[in-house]
């Protein structure tokens, strides 16, 4: 069964007797913009728009998010295509030189994350900021990506399982009549990272006890779903001479390690919520804000501690208080 069919109507038996057959891409003048492009941007300007908004949260800013992607998209895209060269050195070998055709497809979802992740590493390294309140942030945003980046695959005609008479089959139906009834995986994984979007959305106002609990979950919960849905798919990247799907492998381990880290924490560990990043930068903040009223202070109304501090003691008290105020920002 071909691994894609770009030519194919698309159908759901369940929804009624109809088809549709949307175009992969759309000319402008000269150039051809391909729909999948087009909704990978989509998801990325939303993913930035949710994760700056958020960003406060977090203990983090807007302008760090604009940043970290200057260096995230270049990675991502370069860790994507070596994951999937690596694994698919069979299509490269007799012309090396096509590993870099990248617009003629070939990404893989986990090295998408690992660039990004290499990405935030290196910015909150240099930035002096708290990775894992980062991290907690961006799964948001991977998420998004994800959600909206299958649809893509959907109107490619690609990232389908395997023959199925399931009811909620998707039937491709080429232009010669044959027709293939199969598992519309890249529906279930929108689905399924939907539904954890919007459940980590709100438990992440309320009951958010640590950095790196955020990304933890979504670990766990993007690689429950994608090792299920994995094992349906035609198009899968095999571990060399094995049988052993690659991404599968790697959301069963994600999923043990993530879960057992949550257990770990919640139940020995029981993190103090004062040590969160964005709880440090507050409270650093409100001492800031109450320092300066002390400086304005009548000499008659200050405290006996300070009064003997004449030669620099309220002067150096803000001194200190504004550099760890940006240090806390860059934190």
């Amino acid at each position: 069964m071909p691994q894609s069919l770009p030519e194919a109507s698309i159908s759901f038996p369940m929804l009624g007797d109809w088809a549709i057959n949307p175009p992969s891409y759309f000319t402008l003048g000269p150039l051809k913009i391909h729909f999948y492009g087009l909704i990978i941007a989509t998801a990325f300007l939303l993913a930035v728009l949710y994760c700056s908004k958020r960003a406060g949260e977090f203990g983090l800013t807007a302008d760090n998010v604009f940043d970290v992607i200057l260096l995230g998209v270049p990675l991502a895209v370069i860790c994507a295509r070596i994951y999937f060269c690596a694994f698919h050195w069979d299509l490269f070998r007799d012309d090396p030189v096509s590993v870099l055709y990248i617009w003629q497809g070939g990404l893989g979802m986990y090295g998408v994350l690992a660039g990004a992740i290499l990405a935030t590493v290196i910015y909150c390294r240099w930035k002096k900021l708290s990775l894992l309140a980062f991290l907690d942030m961006a799964c948001f945003g991977f998420l998004i990506g994800q959600i909206l980046g299958r649809w893509g695959n959907f109107m490619n005609r690609e990232a389908f399982g395997y023959e199925t008479d399931i009811f909620c089959r998707m039937v491709l139906t080429l232009p010669s009549g044959k027709s293939y009834a199969v598992h519309p995986t890249f529906l279930y994984e929108s689905l399924w990272n939907l539904v954890g979007f919007i459940f980590m959305h709100f438990y992440s106002k309320r009951h958010r006890t640590y950095d790196g609990q955020m990304f933890l979950i979504y670990l766990a919960w993007y690689g429950m779903g994608r090792m299920f849905i994995e094992g349906l798919r035609t198009d899968s990247l095999y571990l060399w001479g094995t049988s052993i799907r690659v991404s599968q492998l790697v959301s069963f381990i994600l999923l043990i390690a993530s879960a057992a880290i949550l257990l770990y924490n919640r139940c020995r560990r029981r993190p103090d919520p004062a040590r969160m990043f964005v709880n440090r930068v507050r409270a650093l903040a409100e001492g800031s804000v109450e320092t300066a009223p002390a400086q304005d202070a009548p000499a008659e109304n200050a405290q006996p501690q300070e009064s003997g501090t004449q030669d620099g003691g309220p002067e150096d008290k803000s001194g200190g208080t504004e550099e760890g105020s940006d240090g806390g920002q860059g934190a």
